[in-house]
């Protein structure tokens, strides 16, 4: 199953966009639409599941951690409006039929900080402890989160699949393991990783959810990642889920600054999305993805 982002073309989506986009989408050939809530009412239960209705595109969710968004060495009220943003994308996941939400939810994207070992450990445990509400209200949801490592320009607390596994800790040995997990993206896998396939095993059976692009922030295909042994990765630990395209407009400043996006990955935002299409079919060929 192969599906894109709708950041491609627009931020923030909103209903008043999603029907015509999500047509879209579909047009292009997908089977999978990825759906950003950067704030909670953005996008209601009702009109996104008309809209998908109409398409037959599997939905699944992602949330924003814009500025202000923290559970971790933030005061009370923040972490409580964190936690509360986080069950609306839940609620959002539920009401349309996503099986995952999906994200860096840790700390606002772009908030960076020197630690010291101990000072990891420590954020990590305060991390363990603020999220756990937001992975019950998920098990109570029948959804699961799953948490993005980022490159080190936009994140000093959770760079690689083992500071994510050895941070989640005892929520992925516990009780609630079966709804928390990883959400990986190539393209931070190629910046912080030795091996990226290497990487997806080491996720293994907690894998939720799986973000493709370039290298470069583009299309995946014809750059410098290594697809092939990516994709033999994901069938060693049994990946079932979907491979999402994620990439990003320019024409909206604030996703822009926040992804980098300084200059034009394609010709077009459909020709980043329909070039990629193309070679992930060719990828996954005779393949279950």
């Amino acid at each position: 199953m192969i599906g894109v982002n709708t950041w491609v073309w627009a931020s923030p989506l909103r209903d008043t966009q999603a029907r015509g986009l999500l047509g879209h989408v579909a047009d292009l050939g997908f089977d999978a639409v990825e759906l950003p809530l950067e704030q909670p009412g953005d996008l209601t239960v009702a009109a996104t599941r008309s809209a998908l209705a109409d398409t037959g595109l599997t939905p699944c969710v992602v949330g924003a951690m814009a500025p202000g968004r923290d559970l971790v060495q933030a005061d009370a009220a923040t972490v409580r409006s964190t936690q509360d943003y986080l069950k609306a994308c839940v609620d959002l996941a539920e009401g349309i039929g996503a099986a995952a939400v999906c994200g860096p939810f840790y700390a606002a994207t772009g908030r960076v900080w020197r630690m010291s070992p101990q000072q990891r450990q420590d954020a990590w445990a305060q991390w363990r402890e603020h999220l756990a509400p937001v992975v019950e209200h998920a098990a109570s949801a029948g959804v699961r989160i799953g948490i993005e490592p980022l490159n080190r320009y936009e994140t000093s607390l959770v760079n690689t699949v083992d500071q994510a596994l050895e941070g989640l800790g005892e929520l992925l040995d516990g009780p609630l393991g079966a709804h928390v997990g990883l959400a990986l993206d190539t393209y931070h896998l190629n910046i912080e990783e030795r091996s990226s396939a290497d990487a997806v095993r080491r996720a293994g059976d907690h894998l939720v959810h799986v973000q493709v692009c370039g290298n470069d922030r583009g299309a995946p295909g014809g750059d410098q990642t290594d697809w092939p042994a990516i994709l033999d990765a994901l069938t060693d630990v049994s990946y079932a889920g979907p491979l999402v395209i994620e990439s990003f407009t320019a024409d909206n400043d604030t996703i822009a600054t926040a992804a980098s996006i300084w200059r034009p990955l394609a010709p077009t935002q459909d020709d980043l999305a329909s070039d990629g299409l193309a070679f992930l079919r060719s990828l996954t060929s005779g393949d279950d993805l």
